[in-house]
């Protein structure tokens, strides 16, 4: 049976873990053939309540629902009342008066979207909040990965960066593990918890790193938004140590690794302007993926939802 929200990645199970990997196979079959749009999700009502700045996320899941026919509204924080000092319990009182079927939520608060969940009838998805979780992006990420090795337990993924403000290094590396994957995470001391996820390793080295014979690796976004002390000398110096730079990626390439990245590039921070050309990169197909997934995502929690007929 469906949930009524997806908040984490935690909080699922295996079985509903592989439904909704499952699902987004069809689904992206769907987008990438003729057809474009289905009317799984005619009538009903999304909601778009972004707190942050998004592109990626929002757009996707925009595309998302309206290929599943359903109305979109964006909810637009900055002309709202929020600016006149309205909390977000009145918000969702106002929301819920619009009989709205789902709401998108990503704010800079963890655990805001749970509450939300809480207060409303309506399925809320969590698209990001603080450095909680962002289960979809999980998703996705594990379907991308899935693409390559269909059996992916034994396959290591080292991801990279700041892991300590990432709610996707939390969210993905929750769903690799419960899939059977190794995971570690290299970047400097300052932004790698000493204490973190249970079997997860630890390393501030890139070429220990490697020693390790990662199958996948996962570059994060360095969010100096998030960051209010500074946790490295320069990013320059961060590219030097951390980075793909050109000759890193030579040996990528050697070794044949892939590459991943969730978006937006710092190009010549995270990731040198060649990585774009990469034959193994798979940073476009995250992208398409997204949507797919979102799709089934949007679908699993449609009241009498859960599997496309036929599958």
């Amino acid at each position: 049976m469906a949930r009524k929200d997806l908040l984490d990645i935690a909080a699922l199970d295996r079985e509903e873990i592989d439904l909704l990997l499952d699902q987004s196979i069809p689904f992206k079959e769907l987008f990438t053939r003729s057809v474009k749009k289905v009317p799984a999700l005619k009538g009903k009502s999304v909601l778009m309540l972004f707190y942050e700045p998004s592109t990626r996320t929002h757009s996707s899941f925009e595309v998302a629902a309206k290929r599943l026919s359903a109305d979109v509204t964006n909810f637009d924080v900055a002309q709202s009342s929020i600016t006149k000092g309205e909390s977000v319990r009145e918000t969702v009182e106002t929301l819920q008066a619009m009989r709205t079927d789902y709401i998108i939520v990503r704010h800079g608060r963890s655990g805001l979207p749970g509450m939300i969940a809480k207060q409303t009838k309506a399925s809320v998805i969590n698209a990001g909040d603080g450095a909680h979780a962002h289960p979809t992006q999980a998703l996705l990420d594990a379907f991308t990965i899935k693409e390559k090795f269909p059996d992916p337990t034994g396959r290591k993924v080292l991801i990279i960066g700041d892991i300590l403000h990432s709610r996707v290094a939390r969210s993905t590396s929750t769903i690799l593990k419960k899939l059977g994957m190794e995971v570690a995470y290299l970047g400097p001391g300052s932004l790698v918890p000493l204490i973190g996820p249970e079997n997860v390793r630890r390393f501030t080295d890139y070429k220990e790193a490697m020693a390790w014979s990662p199958d996948v690796v996962y570059l994060l976004r360095v969010q100096m938004e998030r960051q209010d002390v500074q946790f490295f000398p320069s990013l320059r110096e961060y590219h030097r140590l951390y980075g793909v730079t050109d000759a890193r990626l030579d040996e990528i390439r050697k070794r044949g690794l892939y590459l991943m990245h969730p978006g937006p590039v710092n190009r010549g921070v995270e990731l040198c302007d060649a990585v774009m050309d990469y034959e193994r990169s798979l940073i476009n197909d995250q992208v398409e993926n997204g949507i797919a997934v979102r799709m089934a995502v949007l679908y699993w929690l449609k009241p009498g939802g859960g599997t496309l007929a036929g599958s």
